[in-house]
């Protein structure tokens, strides 16, 4: 067992969770590089953890998309190509149109899209990228949350790491003003509170496409 002298510590949440929640932290916000190798070794080293631990921390990554594993191979951070992000979006807006008309028709407006839209624009005013992608996400898991369907918010974590992984790593938020984002999802929340399902999935439609756009061209570097 690997004696804890690792460089980076733990929070007082279970060991395991702690180690996801950290691992994800350092992917999505780049200090650990598209093509880095992450080892089991390696986790089991900087954390002090012992080497299943960081195994099935890195199996749970790997799943949600954040790592990607050949045969016979290391698992390494991916990075999207063109293709795959049209594809990322394509099943983004499937999910999330089909949450946002629910919440229009029944013109639920939850506690939980307006807490992630409030913390999304504070951290916007201070200039914080790394809250304004974590809030971001928020509020669209707030839609997905909002149909309270378990089967639904399976679904949607399948591509959730995927979504996280590609905001944080093309930093799609530095292409725009700091109230862009935060304007595109005041208006689908209007138009969920006004009971307009059209409007409420055209305004999100708008939003994917603005953000699927900055994310391509961040890609192609124009």
């Amino acid at each position: 067992m690997a004696t804890a002298t690792g460089q980076f510590k733990l929070g007082p949440a279970s060991l395991t969770e702690a180690l996801f929640a950290s691992l994800r932290e350092r992917i999505i916000n780049g200090d650990i590089a598209p093509g880095e190798k992450v080892t089991e070794q390696r986790v089991a080293d900087e954390y002090g953890v012992a080497r299943p631990t960081a195994k099935a921390c890195l199996e749970r990554l790997t799943s949600l998309g954040l790592l990607r594993r050949t045969a016979h191979r290391s698992a390494s951070v991916p990075l999207l190509d063109a293709g795959e992000i049209d594809d990322l979006f394509f099943s983004r807006e499937t999910f999330e149109s089909a949450a946002t008309a629910h919440l229009a028709r029944t013109k639920d407006l939850t506690e939980e899209i307006t807490a992630a839209q409030t913390a999304m624009s504070l951290a916007a005013e201070r200039g914080d990228f790394r809250g304004q992608v974590q809030h971001d996400i928020d509020f669209h898991w707030a839609l997905v949350n909002g149909v309270r369907s378990d089967r639904l918010a399976r679904m949607y974590e399948i591509i959730a790491g995927e979504i996280h992984l590609t905001m944080g790593q093309f930093a799609a938020h530095r292409r725009t003003s700091p109230t862009t984002v935060a304007s595109e999802h005041d208006a689908i929340m209007e138009a969920i509170r006004d009971g307009d399902v059209e409007g409420a999935q055209a305004a999100l439609a708008e939003h994917l496409g603005r953000a699927r756009e900055r994310v391509l061209a961040q890609l192609s570097g124009g």
